[in-house]
């Protein structure tokens, strides 16, 4: 007789929801509020005047638990200066396929150069489109930004990059 009382509060609860309005997420037409430290895609970042934070240490590739990120370091010269310091990450992908999103990769970092945006719209439906490669990563150029290549700020030294000293450059207007 015991169990006959359990199947009956279990079909109590099943009958009491029948009846409930149901909750309709209208998810492809209008997205929800994402929470502010939501781990989405990655985004390699720039300083203000418009280089490359990314010095191609490759710390990130090696911090990756699921070896999703690919590095390749190349030197800076003085008539191509893509980061302030004596390397930059000449090709950098992250492979969306095998990412998990741990966030480890952001930790490794020694200057900032990976983050991770709010964005978790990546879905494709061709699987080499899911590798990101470093025209897709790279923040966006900024008023005041230079693209890369070009030289340093004008008597401004690594140091300066490294510890925020470095301003937009002012627009000229004419």
């Amino acid at each position: 007789m015991p169990k006959l009382w359990d199947a009956v509060a279990g079909f109590a609860v099943t009958f009491t929801t029948m009846f409930k309005k149901p909750i309709t997420e209208e998810y492809p037409e209008k997205p929800g509020p994402v929470a502010p430290r939501y781990h989405g895609r990655h985004q390699l970042n720039r300083y203000a005047d418009g280089l490359e934070k990314c010095i191609g240490c490759e710390l990130c590739a090696w911090a990756c638990p699921a070896d999703a990120i690919y590095v390749e370091g190349a030197d800076n010269t003085e008539a191509e200066r893509f980061s302030p310091g004596e390397r930059y990450g000449r090709v950098y992908q992250i492979n969306y396929l095998r990412c998990i999103g741990c966030g480890l990769c952001i930790e490794a970092c020694p200057t900032r150069a990976l983050t991770m945006t709010n964005e978790y719209e990546m879905a494709d439906d061709n699987r080499a489109d899911l590798i990101w490669g470093k025209d897709k990563l790279l923040a966006p150029m900024q008023a005041g930004m230079t693209p890369p290549p070009h030289a340093m700020a004008p008597g401004a030294c690594d140091d300066d990059y490294y510890l925020g000293r470095i301003a937009p450059v002012p627009e000229i207007t004419t």
